[in-house]
């Protein structure tokens, strides 16, 4: 969990605790008067639990202060647009979440996206793609639209080919290996991102194992124009849309982009680890 995520959890947490302590009551007596356990009580005051806007109003009103609902409310909404919890997101499955995806990129000029260890959804084959939806969907425990997710993504991917849009991808070399499919599947993917190199909307860099980086690739990242980084993490996605994070996003990109192959370099790179795999 980020710790600016965290930070703000905490923050909302003192809130919650200040309206009790301002109201007499214990962590034990809101416990009884919401019906909740005391440990629910003592979780969200220390930000180690995330409350529910049910959660924020019966809070206020159980404190005294009903008025105060909209402005918890508010705090959560606050936190919720920047850092979104997949369990959240998910809850109707992957689908509605390749809808927005969608709408992101329909209107964005310029994508540009780092990969460390999977292929960018935007170049992704039907089959890899169902792979990562199914085994996600497993992982998480939230609903299975595995074929209505495919479908949505690869609706996605026309806007490849729309002039007036750019979209500059960089790989990890590692991205080319892991492997979250059989290696046929592997197979036919890797022939999709050399059959992307030359299109003129497209530039796919890979950052060779051996490269010399400024900066080590930590984590994936997806920047749309200089308006929005979205960055994931296990249990959430942040949205973040401040220029200091933009600008310190962007200055990691550059310098990996520093280290990367293009073109022939890259089909090499591509073809090798395509003879990797343990084709029958």
């Amino acid at each position: 969990m980020s710790t600016d995520f965290q930070s703000a959890r905490v923050a909302l947490g003192a809130r919650l605790r200040e309206l009790r302590t301002e109201a007499g009551l214990t962590g034990k007596g809101v416990a009884e008067e919401l019906g909740w356990q005391p440990s629910k009580v003592s979780r969200l005051e220390t930000g180690k639990q995330t409350a529910t806007p049910h959660d924020l109003t019966r809070w206020a009103t159980a404190v005294g202060r009903p008025e105060l609902a909209g402005e918890l409310r508010g705090r959560l909404a606050g936190l919720e647009s920047t850092y979104r919890s997949w369990r959240r997101q998910l809850a109707d499955g992957h689908r509605p979440r390749q809808e927005v995806a969608i709408v992101q990129t329909e209107t964005t000029r310029i994508i540009r996206a780092l990969e460390v260890v999977r292929i960018p959804g935007l170049v992704q084959t039907a089959d890899y793609a169902r792979s990562l939806f199914a085994a996600a969907a497993e992982f998480r425990g939230t609903p299975r639209d595995t074929e209505e997710a495919v479908r949505t993504r690869i609706r996605r991917q026309q806007a490849l080919y729309e002039p007036g849009k750019t979209f500059r991808f960089l790989l990890w070399e590692g991205a080319l290996y892991a492997r979250p499919c059989p290696p046929e599947v592997m197979s036919a993917q890797l022939d999709r991102l050399v059959s992307l190199i030359g299109l003129d909307t497209v530039e796919l860099g890979i950052i060779p194992f051996a490269a010399q980086v400024r900066r080590a690739p930590s984590h994936g990242f997806w920047i749309y124009d200089r308006r929005l980084v979205i960055v994931e993490t296990v249990s959430t996605e942040m949205w973040l849309d401040d220029a200091e994070s933009i600008a310190l996003y962007e200055r990691a990109w550059e310098w990996l982009a520093e280290s990367a192959v293009h073109g022939f370099g890259a089909r090499r790179l591509i073809t090798r680890a395509r003879g990797a795999l343990d084709l029958a």
